[in-house]
């Protein structure tokens, strides 16, 4: 099995990922490829210091080019796609694994578990809606981690040059041949301030923008789902779609000023 991690400043987190994923492996279980893109931290030398994980540097920030350039190095299938701040466990690779092994399954993921302690009011309003759109069920973005086999990675040539890869993962296959794994998690630490979560949504808007505008099969976003499937049959949630509206139209008036890479700083949480 491979795993490819494109890292672009990831030195807070990128050992906690590294020493989740190993701490339990067999040996030679795992082929893992660590691509520093554009990298002006520590990240390269956090890698470095994980035995048997294979470190290749790219000047350029791009993720994209990073998750080309894992590939190309990688040999092994399953093929996973694993965000650096994203931790799990070599069972939880197992256990992706097995899902692919099911008939007419290509592609698989872990349920999305949000982590929002500790970030301000507006942040955790937005997140209590997003949390239950249904855009998310059963696809394979804003999880942090993709695993393919190798009919699923036969899909395509390259990633394309642009910031929406799971989503183009995501646009490759159709619902049945998806496959969300219940029991296993990837906790998604939410923005802490209310301007980190604007430029990472500003980031993911124009991405998907992109996206949609250069690939078909890509789903389409349906801009009142916010209201007809969250809002209105849980009345209750009229304070935090307040708050979701409000950020959605600050991050898309950011996206259409143009933005580039906004990662998120608040959210990575210093390793161990």
């Amino acid at each position: 099995m491979s795993v490819v991690i494109a890292a672009h400043n990831e030195a807070r987190v990128l050992g906690r990922c590294l020493d989740t994923v190993l701490a339990d492996a067999e040996p030679d279980e795992f082929e893992v490829i660590v691509v520093a893109n554009g990298c002006t931290d520590g990240t390269v030398d956090v890698a470095r210091r994980r035995p048997g994980v294979r470190v290749i540097v790219l000047a350029d920030a791009s993720k994209a080019a990073a998750l080309n350039a894992g590939d190309a190095a990688a040999t092994g299938f399953p093929r996973v796609y694993l965000d650096a701040d994203v931790a799990v466990t070599a069972p939880d690779l197992r256990a992706l694994a097995a899902a692919l092994d099911e008939p007419g399954v290509r592609a698989a993921t872990a349920r999305r578990e949000l982590d929002t302690a500790g970030s301000s009011m507006p942040v955790r309003g937005y997140y209590a809606i997003n949390r239950h759109l249904p855009a998310f069920r059963g696809s394979l973005f804003g999880r942090g981690v993709v695993m393919l086999g190798a009919a699923g990675r036969a899909r395509f040539d390259r990633f394309p040059a642009i910031i929406a890869d799971d989503l183009f993962l995501d646009s490759l296959f159709a619902p049945q041949e998806r496959r969300e794994v219940a029991a296993v998690t990837s906790r998604v630490v939410a923005p802490r301030r209310t301007r980190d979560l604007v430029r990472r949504l500003a980031r993911v808007r124009t991405g998907n923008r992109a996206l949609r505008a250069t690939s078909a099969g890509v789903r389409p976003s349906v801009r009142s789902s916010w209201l007809r499937d969250v809002t209105l049959p849980r009345p209750w949630l009229l304070p935090a779609a307040v708050c979701y509206v409000g950020i959605i139209a600050a991050a898309e008036l950011r996206a259409r000023r143009g933005v580039g890479w906004a990662q998120d700083e608040s959210s990575r949480e210093v390793a161990s």
